[in-house]
């Protein structure tokens, strides 16, 4: 699972942009209640879910008011039950309502994302493969898809454009090449992961010789993925660096999941894993 504590500024920042765009001036229908009056709220899944995004949860109340008392009745990655309570709040009742809906959002999108990880990871667990998200995320919520993600049992790509390198095929053809674009990559950031993305068998052994540290298989079929797997193991089985590592990607269901796992690739990419999420449905039920 993802270490949040490296990203503490990030959940603060995310937390108070949606809070920005929710309560804005202020919620005035929160205002209809004493100010004075101290409340209880149970929040429950009406779905079968794995659990994740607690730390923006807190986050959320902590922001809205810091005396809200946020008690977890479940731990992060859990399977929970429709109807299951997942925590309660104490505090004022206008904070519990004002910070209602921003942090179910965060609850329900994140627990979504790992449900639906989980999903997919289940699907290849008889195999070595890592299931590896993409960059295809929801807008200002790259870290905490991410996270959700691992906490679905799936692993992470780059986190963005800044961390690792993907040459991809508008890349090749502006380098020239795709020796120049390795050989560029090597050059601006030594010791630095090199992945390049190659469609033909010929591209893959430009990628070899060109002393890639990753090559994603774009578009391969299963059969195709087989005989590309043989090919890099057998090339590069004497590199001082071990084995050239390989990743699959493009246009993989969860119907066509397992074949190109069994194939011996190391990773396949997909973008469904946090693109094509469903959130869980959550209800909170207060008590004044």
């Amino acid at each position: 699972m993802m270490n949040l504590n490296a990203f503490q500024n990030d959940i603060a920042q995310a937390v108070a942009f949606a809070l920005q765009e929710d309560v804005g001036s202020g919620d005035i229908t929160a205002m209809l209640i004493p100010a004075e009056r101290q409340s209880k709220a149970r929040v429950i899944s009406r779905d079968r879910a794995i659990i994740a995004g607690k730390a923006w949860v807190n986050e959320v109340f902590r922001q809205v008011d810091p005396s809200v008392q946020v008690i977890w009745k479940v731990s992060e990655g859990e399977w929970v039950r429709p109807g299951q309570e997942l925590f309660e709040l104490v505090g004022p009742a206008r904070a519990l309502l004002t910070g209602e809906r921003c942090a179910l959002n965060f609850l329900q999108t994140l627990s979504g994302t790992a449900t639906r990880c989980r999903f997919y990871a289940d699907k290849v667990a008889s195999t070595q493969v890592q299931l590896l998200d993409t960059r295809k995320t929801i807008p200002g919520l790259r870290i905490a898809q991410k996270y959700a993600v691992s906490v679905g049992g799936c692993y992470n790509h780059r986190v963005g454009l800044y961390d690792a390198f993907l040459i991809k095929e508008n890349h090749i053809m502006a380098c020239g090449g795709i020796a120049e674009a390795i050989a560029e990559a090597h050059r601006i950031a030594p010791g630095k992961a090199v992945e390049v993305e190659v469609e033909t068998m010929a591209q893959l052994d430009e990628a070899i010789a060109a002393d890639a540290d990753i090559i994603m298989l774009d578009n391969f079929t299963p059969e195709e993925m087989v005989v590309a797997v043989q090919h890099t193991r057998s090339k590069t089985a004497n590199r001082a660096k071990g084995p050239i590592k390989l990743e699959a990607s493009g246009n993989i269901t969860d119907k066509t999941l397992l074949p190109y796992a069994q194939t011996g690739v190391d990773y396949i990419s997909i973008g469904a894993l946090t693109k094509d999420c469903k959130a869980v449905d959550l209800s909170m039920r207060v008590s004044m």
